[in-house]
């Protein structure tokens, strides 16, 4: 028999382990954090490998990729309700305030639900210590929804419009200013444009010509697009389920990027029309567009990439590209092993800041600085001045950057235009009649944008040389 006068035990109170969804997207955070993992490569196969499918999978999705978009105005909100530094935090613990901070103001989680299980992942990926600290914070968040807490973080609007803007939209207060200026006389779109950077896009197929057709991407599931002639979108699946895709027939690809190959396909030349080059071709979506029309009008192209390992993903990509395809070569473009005037269209997808695919790269905006800008348009001339020398007295050279920001983009053509007088920019504009508003910074060049046509924000240039 017990003993009645013996005081109670008290239970220890079990560990809750966290669910599996919220454990995934913690996971990707920490690979982002230690490892500079992008979301888009991570995610999937962590999902596949927990076996987590259907409404788990797009919770994890929607968890990790909304955090990572709004860290910087997450981070305001959790700064404000700490009693010390947000350097502080242990960087655990501050993914798990994240990805709480998302739950109670962008998704349709319950308080109690989105408090309760962060204390509990906090818990099984970090210890018990730090789960009060959690579970303090994030109820003082859930006082107020997004709008009210960016009212109470952000700038004053009126004396500091950047630094608002920063704010509400989570963009670093560098590329709101590049943005601003990238705008011109649009300037009055900018809320738009960051609230188009924070979107998840649409998952966009091309069906490469004398491979697939539209039709058929269409009848797999798809809608066709009014811009490029090979575009499809999907609303949702998975794309390799498609039979197209997964047979290397079409693939997915943003419209911008179809565009810009199209534009460069469309372009006339004086003479013959038979080689083609892309210069900086990894992973090779570019190429393996390029490789079908150039095979379709009678040409080859040349597949030039400096890394070796990515001049491997162009051959994977172009393995189907029959005809078109003239090779894939390891080679720099800026010293490069073919003679001057070799070909009659080339491609300069230059490696540049990305910040035009912020949709589909959140991770990007907390990566780049100024300073990778600066560091990177010196290699974005000598590749231009490089590709000119390449091709031939009327052929043609389209630049193209995934970055609206103008260093890279008309900063460049104007420099390299500024040192020769065998080149002259060509009208790029009219060569996609079904693109409404893409006039560039410089006259005849092409800006695509997110909030305008739903696609990255990819720059063209098309010169040609005299």
């Amino acid at each position: 028999m017990s003993d009645p006068r013996a005081k109670p035990q008290r239970r220890r109170p079990r560990s809750t382990p966290a669910d599996q969804a919220r454990a995934a997207a913690f996971d990707v955070l920490a690979a982002i954090r230690e490892k500079d993992a992008y979301t888009n490569l991570v995610l999937p196969p962590l999902l596949r490998s927990r076996g987590l499918t259907g409404r788990d999978a797009a919770f994890a999705t929607e968890l990790v990729s909304g955090t990572v978009r709004r860290q910087g105005t997450y981070d305001a909100v959790i700064a404000a309700n700490l009693d010390r530094p947000l350097a502080k935090v242990d960087a655990a613990v501050l993914d798990a305030l994240r990805l709480g901070t998302h739950q109670l103001l962008a998704m349709r989680v319950p308080s109690h639900a989105a408090v309760g299980t962060s204390v509990d992942l906090v818990r099984a990926k970090v210890g018990p210590g730090p789960s009060g600290f959690v579970n303090a914070v994030l109820r003082k968040i859930s006082a107020h929804d997004l709008s009210g807490w960016v009212r109470r973080v952000a700038p004053d609007p009126a004396s500091d419009p950047v630094g608002f803007a920063s704010v509400a939209h989570s963009h670093p207060r560098w590329v709101v200013s590049a943005f601003t200026t990238a705008l011109g006389d649009r300037a009055d779109e900018l809320d738009d444009l960051l609230g188009a950077d924070n979107a998840p896009p649409k998952v966009t197929l091309v069906a490469r010509p004398g491979l697939s057709t539209v039709e058929e991407l269409v009848a797999a599931g798809g809608a066709a697009s009014s811009l490029s002639p090979y575009a499809v979108t999907l609303d949702s699946g998975d794309p390799g389920g498609v039979a197209a895709v997964a047979e290397g027939r079409a693939g997915v690809q943003d419209e911008g990027s179809q565009l810009v190959a199209v534009a460069l396909s469309r372009a006339a030349v004086e003479g013959r029309d038979e080689r083609w080059l892309d210069v900086c071709a990894g992973p090779g979506g570019k190429s393996a567009l390029l490789a079908a029309l150039a095979g379709s009008a009678g040409a080859r192209l040349l597949a030039s990439e400096r890394q070796v390992h990515r001049a491997g993903l162009v051959a994977g990509a172009t393995a189907t590209a029959g005809t078109g395809l003239l090779g894939v070569v390891a080679a720099d473009g800026t010293r490069p092993a073919w003679r001057d005037g070799s070909f009659d269209r080339v491609l300069v997808d230059a490696p540049c800041s990305g910040l035009g695919a912020l949709r589909r790269r959140p991770e990007s905006r907390w990566r780049r600085t100024q300073a990778d800008v600066d560091d990177l348009v010196p290699l974005q001339r000598a590749l231009l001045s490089s590709a000119l020398d390449a091709v031939r007295p009327g052929g043609v050279v389209a630049y193209v950057t995934c970055s609206p920001v103008l260093a890279e983009t008309s900063g460049v053509v104007e420099a390299v235009l500024a040192g020769r007088d065998d080149v002259h920019l060509e009208e790029a504009a009219g060569l996609l009649p079904g693109v409404p508003d893409c006039a560039g910074p410089l006259p005849g060049t092409v800006q695509l944008w997110p909030h305008r046509h739903g696609t990255d924000a990819m720059f063209l240039a098309l010169l040609r040389r005299s």
